[in-house]
């Protein structure tokens, strides 16, 4: 949107339900979009042409964050720990959480599914990489913050954070915090290092 005239300046169609999610790739060239329809597609911010559809969820995506730069060589170590014969990639790469009560991670250049992680008891609301690139961190409809080594594949640590379902965390962008919001009305600041 031109937010001086409130004039749209893109329509990107594809979805065929709600979309629940979008996010800007760090580059600003891409966004990523989840929705009911069990899809993520990719679409091409230049052209509007969607460029993959990942199709890797059994149900609705709830969420969708994009990898930061600093992610690539310790997803690399994940790709190459599971089939040592597997090609470097400088991705992009995306995380997705959904209400299959599973976390995926693609390489968006490949349109593959590199990592996939099991563990929450219920839809999994939101999961963002940590900034130093060497884990990820979910929150979920199971009341629990967990962090993931993905290189390992395995949860690494669960914390039952609220008294009812957590739906969103983030991190603090100078200090060792992740935040965790939840229908039970708090806002948590947790440490992470």
């Amino acid at each position: 949107m031109e937010v001086s005239t409130g004039y749209c300046t893109k329509t990107l169609v594809g979805h065929r339900e709600w979309v629940r999610v979008a996010a800007v790739s760090p580059d600003g060239k891409l966004i990523a979009s989840g929705s009911n329809d069990h899809t993520i597609r990719i679409w091409e911010i230049a052209t509007k042409e969607c460029k993959v559809e990942l199709r890797e969820h059994d149900h609705v995506v709830e969420c969708v964050s994009w990898a930061p730069e600093g992610c690539t060589a310790h997803i690399n170590e994940a790709i190459q720990a599971e089939n040592p014969r597997a090609a470097k990639s400088d991705g992009p790469f995306l995380v997705s959480g959904s209400r299959d009560k599973t976390i995926k991670v693609y390489d968006v250049s490949t349109g593959s599914c590199i990592i996939s992680l099991i563990g929450h008891d219920n839809w999994v609301r939101q999961a963002i990489f940590h900034p130093s690139g060497k884990m990820i961190v979910s929150c979920a409809d199971d009341k629990t913050l967990r962090v993931w080594d993905f290189k390992n594949r395995r949860c690494t640590k669960t914390i039952a954070a609220h008294e009812h379902f957590v739906t969103c965390l983030d991190f603090h962008k100078s200090g060792p915090y992740v935040i965790t919001g939840s229908v039970d009305q708090l806002c948590k600041v947790w440490e992470c290092r």
